[in-house]
């Protein structure tokens, strides 16, 4: 794992072709591990999740390169590599899985509803108005609160269009994407207790993911990503 982190804070520090093809051996290394990492995730995710069994690396695995047609950014390549094991769908899918972030400084573990459109967040604030003890038993178990903290939620600032403002649990139906994470420290990503630690990260997601899916599994018709 220390080779993957080196790999990705050199790359950081020279996100150009040139260097990137002078390293391409050097890549090629990092790649193979990763996907044999990944293989493991996924074996470690089926333990929960027996859909996932049916996945292989390539199913979970984001390229490298950047698209920078529509960016301002032209850096070409991604100083992070994404790990996403969605058993029930894939990569493409708004069914909720298992996201592994690995970034020198920044790795974390993250799942939920990643921005959804706008059918489906409705139905997803829906869902937590209707049972919102069910939901709220799952984000305030100490287990839960001990690991994961919202990310990247943009919650609104006012009540959403079409549930009462002055309801006691407005702020759980504010944010635009249900989406959480627990981080990990560089040390605990090297150190010889990460699979059993994420073991742990998974097992504990669960819950939160399975409410969302719920959602999905009663409107599938929205399980599929549009331009995203």
């Amino acid at each position: 794992m220390k080779d993957i982190l080196n790999f990705l804070a050199d790359l950081s520090a020279n996100n150009n072709r040139e260097w990137f093809n002078a390293n391409k051996e050097r890549y090629l290394k990092v790649k193979a591990e990763v996907e044999a990492f990944t293989a493991e995730l996924i074996d470690i995710v089926a333990e929960i999740e027996p859909l996932a069994s049916r996945l292989s690396p390539a199913d979970c695995l984001y390229r490298i390169y950047r698209d920078t047609r529509f960016s301002a950014d032209k850096s070409p390549y991604k100083t992070h590599i994404g790990i996403y094991i969605n058993p029930r769908g894939g990569k493409k899918s708004e069914y909720c899985g298992y996201y592994v972030h690995i970034e020198p400084g920044n790795c974390l573990v993250g799942g939920g509803g990643w921005w959804p459109e706008a059918p489906l967040l409705r139905e997803y604030r829906k869902e937590i108005f209707d049972n919102d003890e069910e939901y709220r038993e799952i984000i305030c178990n100490p287990e839960f609160t001990k690991y994961y903290h919202p990310y990247m939620q943009d919650p609104l600032k006012t009540a959403p269009k079409g549930f009462p403002k002055d309801w006691e649990h407005i702020d759980l139906l504010k944010p635009r994407s249900f989406t959480v994470a627990a981080t990990l420290t560089d040390r605990q990503f090297t150190g010889s207790k990460l699979k059993s630690h994420l073991r742990t990260l998974f097992r504990i997601l669960k819950p939160y993911n399975d409410f969302f899916n719920f959602t999905l599994e009663e409107h599938p018709e929205l399980a599929v990503r549009s331009g995203k």
